[in-house]
């Protein structure tokens, strides 16, 4: 789910308690129920309180009483709802009559209690793989029906993007459902509502599994009706097409493994907004949170209150300038829960699919390299900003040794800059780069990116050996080098006691956390 920052902040506990009950209409969803079959009461009781916490966490998302933070223009509540859809057999009660009621579609009126219910008869209208809803009056009308008509002809030039030309799995459909609780048919549906009013863009909700693909999700979403300039300060177009592109991608996700990482599920769909919509650059408001100018943070990490699951879309755009657009949906089908597919999780899959590539160590190296100076590789690169350098040297005649010492969590980064002074102007210095990091099995690895006085990159991976030492010698005359970036990177995957519930990949423990990296750097002048 897409948000803007107009979201006031209001106390979690007054969402729930003004939530009325469900009208009779609302549907049943339909949600695995063996996550706790045979355990201890204490797990029980857990398992309850994720629940409970999961709907605190809808509920902010979905009335706007979540504020984002860090500058950054819109969250996603899909994932939100997601959660809630994967605990809602955990909650009993007003709790669960008020989780159905987030869950609900807008016609479902006055059970979609949260905002988006219709208060009037809908129309709908279908053509190709869509059906889009909508109201003739009240605050959730759209401008008219030529508008009515763009969002159902961009929703099919959506739908043969992703599914035509990428080969995504279409999304699941819910024809299977009896009754009218699938939109009137088993094509996909799509509701406008006045969403923007609460902050958000549009969003997508699972809606029903079956037993026999219990991890497989039909799905339907609602966008804002009319998108308006006063509500999101963009062409009303621009927002449309990247929330259409975006949201409908969370759609798609549904039928692979609606339960896979957050991460992986946000930064991906994220990253298609670049696909379908190169010219519009919204996900640039990104960039902030993204490893290209934050390499500390661990690339797989996701929660409501941190943004780095949508800034990391640019490692995908790393992958698909490197090996292109493929290679994403190739980690798709590795993680996917359907016959066939991988049945893992995100990172495992990505590691398979990269094992063919020089591994996921050298190329993920070479991506935390690449930010050092995103102009030089991504197309855009020119208008992102440069990752953070943790620590910059200078170098003299002088002063001819420098150290700094890095603690890195898994899939993590830092940088360090030896910038040489102008007494080492002779074409004879040389500049002896060290890094002593943690032991190999745990997946340390170096990059040096050189920038001489002409403006060009030179750049190449510091071979570390099993105990995690390696070093590079270089020209370092001030004559011809600018500076020269050495970045210490934690390119760990592994993880314990996956399921735990933690906010990196399959819910499981980081078992490379705190690895200290060492780096010094020594001058000296080469003899004749």
């Amino acid at each position: 789910m897409r948000r803007t920052l107009a979201a006031a902040v209001v106390a979690l506990s007054t969402a729930l308690t003004a939530a009325p009950a469900a009208s009779a209409t609302t549907p049943t969803v339909t949600a695995p129920r063996a996550a706790t079959a045979g355990v201890a009461s204490a797990d029980r009781e857990a398992t309850a309180v994720k629940a409970r916490a999961a709907l605190a966490t809808a509920s902010d998302l979905v009335t706007g009483d979540a504020a984002p933070s860090d500058g950054v223009r819109r969250v996603d509540a899909t994932l939100a709802l997601t959660d809630l859809f994967a605990r809602l057999d955990h909650l009993r009660g007003p709790e669960r009559t008020a989780a159905e009621a987030l869950l609900a579609r807008p016609t479902d009126g006055a059970g979609d209690v949260y905002g988006d219910g219709y208060t009037v008869r809908s129309k709908k209208k279908c053509a190709g793989n869509f059906c889009l809803h909508w109201v003739p009056t009240t605050a959730d009308a759209p401008p008219g029906m030529t508008w009515v008509n763009r969002n159902l002809a961009l929703l099919n030039k959506v739908w043969r993007f992703e599914v035509g030309k990428l080969g995504y799995r279409k999304p699941v459909s819910d024809g299977f459902v009896k009754g009218r609780n699938n939109g009137g048919n088993g094509k996909f549906d799509v509701y406008l509502a006045d969403v923007g009013s609460q902050g958000l863009y549009g969003y997508c909700a699972p809606e029903y599994v079956r037993k026999s693909k219990p991890r497989l999700a039909t799905g339907f979403c609602v966008l804002d009706n009319d998108f308006s300039r006063d509500q999101f300060s963009a062409p009303p177009r621009d927002s449309l097409r990247v929330t259409a592109a975006h949201e409908f991608f969370h759609a798609i996700q549904f039928g692979y493994d609606y339960l896979d990482d957050r991460w992986f599920k946000e930064s991906t769909a994220t990253w298609i907004e670049e696909r379908f919509a190169d010219d519009v650059n919204d996900n640039r408001s990104y960039l902030v949170a993204s490893q290209v100018q934050r390499p500390g943070y661990s690339m797989d990490v996701s929660g409501v209150s941190n943004f780095q699951q949508y800034g990391n879309w640019t490692w995908w755009e790393y992958l698909t300038v490197r090996y292109g657009a493929g290679i994403v949906r190739k980690v798709w089908n590795g993680a996917g829960q359907f016959k066939g597919a991988g049945r893992t999780y995100s990172t495992k899959a990505l590691t398979r699919v990269l094992g063919s590539r020089g591994g996921f160590r050298a190329v993920y190296n070479r991506y935390v390299g690449a930010n050092v100076a995103p102009g030089r590789f991504y197309p855009e690169g020119g208008s992102w900003p440069s990752a953070k350098i943790g620590k910059t040297w200078k170098l003299t005649e002088d002063q001819r040794t420098a150290s700094g010492v890095a603690t890195l969590n898994h899939l993590a980064a830092r940088n360090f800059a030896a910038v040489p002074g102008g007494s080492l102007e002779s074409g004879r210095w040389r500049a002896k780069i060290t890094v002593d990091g943690p032991a190999g099995r745990t997946s340390p690895a170096a990059y040096l990116t050189v920038k001489n006085t002409r403006g060009a990159w030179v750049e190449k991976a510091i071979r570390l050996n099993r105990d995690g030492r390696g070093s590079v010698v270089l020209p370092f005359s001030a004559r011809k080098v600018r500076e020269a970036v050495v970045s210490t990177v934690n390119a760990s995957t592994r993880f314990a006691d996956c399921g735990g519930g933690s906010i990196y990949s399959c819910g499981g423990t980081p078992r490379d956390e705190g690895k200290k990296f060492r780096v010094s750097v020594k001058v000296y002048k080469k003899s004749r």
